[in-house]
């Protein structure tokens, strides 16, 4: 990860685009970039969309949520672990197993 983040940030800063990158305006570009991932799918069965277009969008809102992350100093790694800590705490297997219902439903 760390490697795609130096790429990341090389690739901006040689173009000047830091001063671009302010939190909101990351946060803004992930849900921009979630919402042109949305439209491939749009009217569509997911079998029948494009994979080259999902793989673009999706290297966009990863690009935007590494730059994020660095911007707060978050170890992506960390966070992600974190999270599936958490999500095991509110979705234990034998509650969760083959349900889609959210936690506070289980």
């Amino acid at each position: 990860m760390n490697e795609i983040i130096e790429a990341l940030l090389k690739f901006r800063n040689d173009r000047d685009w830091e001063q671009f990158h302010n939190a909101k305006d990351l946060a803004l570009a992930i849900n921009v970039e979630a919402a042109e991932l949305l439209e491939v799918f749009l009217w569509k069965e997911a079998k029948d969309v494009n994979r080259d277009k999902v793989k673009e969008e999706l290297a966009d809102i990863f690009a935007y949520a590494f730059l994020l992350a660095d911007k707060y100093q978050f170890d992506v790694k960390d966070i992600v672990f974190e999270k599936i800590k958490k999500n095991g705490e509110k979705y234990p297997v034998e509650k969760a197993k083959g349900t889609a219902k959210k936690y506070d439903e289980l």
